[in-house]
């Protein structure tokens, strides 16, 4: 089947499909029986016709459309009371790593932005040490004279690291949030903060390769770094894929491509606000402490494949 005939035979369908959410909003008490009977029709309708695009169409504009119109009717369908226990449930059994998967060729881009900045800094940084102040920017100065002395500022006092896994904690949040919010700039702040951060990370272990000290901060980000960087490739991912709906809006209108991303985005951020809690007490709490760094990399490698094995395995497949 030509792209043209599917549109034409099947896009009245969706119009349907589109018209009855809008109606039902937040509540789909307010449908009658006879339009409940027609969603749920129309649903397992475009839910086929959404097979067929990514069989068939995997890179029309039509196919996006269609993922993201059975996401809005899925999360609509199925809904509950608000933060009702088994509403929490579902959304982290289903939804969750269902949205994630939908976005991952977005979070993966994001990965490689931040990778590809990481290490063209740490070898740049490694072999002319000034760069430093290049990459980093200013304020590094006292940074630089203590890696130089022979030490490390990633030493949390015991006393102190209830404190210090809060300020992380809220850091990560600001981070995350600033990530997914550029996608209101077409994502093109999402870019630049991503690249920024993988840029000033390379930068960082550069200068530590140079001094000989590099291990000692490997030995500390390996615990919490896994969930951590992922969350944030995943905020980027969201972000991006704003952005994406702002420059190609598909068959919506520009406004409508971005509230309906937005507010898949949104309940993506919010899954991962728990990954960030157990990200900032591992950092305060485990990755300062005097553990074997085994123990450490067992411990990120654990809660690595933990969580990547549940994003791209939990729910229901729709491949």
């Amino acid at each position: 089947m030509q792209v043209d005939t599917f549109l034409a035979e099947r896009r009245p369908s969706w119009q349907q499909l589109e018209a009855l959410l809008t109606q039902t909003k937040t509540n789909i008490r307010r449908l009658s029986a006879q339009e409940l009977e027609e969603l749920g029709r129309l649903y397992r309708s475009t839910t086929s016709d959404l097979a067929l695009a990514q069989r068939d169409f995997p890179h029309q504009r039509v196919t996006y459309y269609l993922n993201g119109l059975v996401s809005r009717a899925h999360a609509q369908i199925y809904q509950e009371a608000p933060l009702r226990r088994r509403t929490i449930v579902q959304f982290y059994h289903t939804q969750f790593p269902l949205l994630y998967r939908s976005l991952l060729p977005y979070t993966s881009l994001c990965f490689a932005v931040f990778f590809i900045g990481a290490m063209i800094a740490f070898f740049v940084t490694w072999r002319q040490p000034d760069a430093i102040y290049v990459f980093a920017g200013p304020g590094i100065e006292d940074l630089v004279r203590q890696v130089e002395s022979g030490k490390l500022w990633i030493e949390i006092a015991p006393s102190a690291r209830s404190a210090a896994s809060s300020m992380i904690l809220t850091n990560n949040i600001r981070v995350m949030f600033l990530t997914f919010a550029g996608g209101i700039t077409a994502g093109l702040l999402t870019l630049w903060v991503v690249l920024s951060n993988g840029i000033h990370f390379g930068a960082i272990f550069g200068l530590l390769q140079v001094h000989g000290l590099s291990s000692g901060l490997g030995e500390f980000v390996v615990a919490h770094g896994f969930i951590e960087l992922s969350v944030i490739f995943l905020a980027g991912g969201c972000g991006l894929y704003m952005g994406d709906g702002l420059l190609r809006p598909g068959l919506r209108t520009r406004r409508a491509a971005l509230v309906q991303r937005s507010r898949e985005s949104v309940q993506l951020i919010l899954g991962c606000v728990p990954l960030l809690i157990l990200a900032g007490l591992i950092e305060g709490f485990i990755s300062p402490s005097g553990l074997p760094w085994t123990i450490k990399l067992a411990v990120g490698l654990l809660t690595g494949i933990l969580l990547h094995y549940y994003w791209l395995y939990a729910g229901e497949r729709t491949d």
